[in-house]
């Protein structure tokens, strides 16, 4: 997929998982750190539940650094997709999302401006979504086995 050419930092890392086929609707994710099963929920799902820890994690994060307490954060993520172009192929849609929304209900010792701020630097910092808002380049290369 086309994206933006960017320079590597000297802070970039490269994160790599291995996924084994478990049948036709099962995926075995295996990464550095932990193993999970991507199968009884479908990878949309998880595509978007990846978006909703993100921005939990970093919240966190970032509630932190700010001296803010969080008491309480929930992450409702939806997301726009005609499935067609994945079941069929018979659409000339894009196979994704066409837009993704998050909302953020959460529970903290900050009210207004604050919880702004906080919310644009989670924003800002979540990798999750700047790879669903960026150009990302994705390549797939196939080899026989």
């Amino acid at each position: 997929m086309a994206g933006m050419a960017s320079e590597s930092s000297a802070t970039e890392t490269t994160i790599t998982i291995t996924g084994r086929s478990e049948g036709p609707k099962r995926t075995t994710i295996e990464t550095a750190d932990t193993e999970f099963v991507i199968g009884d929920a479908s990878p949309l799902d998880h595509l978007l539940g990846s978006l909703a820890a993100c921005i939990n994690v970093i919240g966190h994060l970032v509630a932190k650094e700010r001296g803010i307490v969080i008491h309480d954060l929930d992450v409702r993520v939806e997301g726009d997709i005609d499935a067609a172009k994945y079941k069929t192929g018979e659409t000339d849609s894009r196979a994704g999302f066409g837009s993704i929304r998050a909302h953020v209900t959460v529970d903290a010792d900050a009210e207004g401006g604050a919880l702004q701020d906080w919310m644009a630097d989670v924003e800002d910092r979540c990798p999750v979504a700047d790879n669903l808002g960026s150009g990302t380049d994705v390549h797939v290369e196939v080899e026989h086995a």
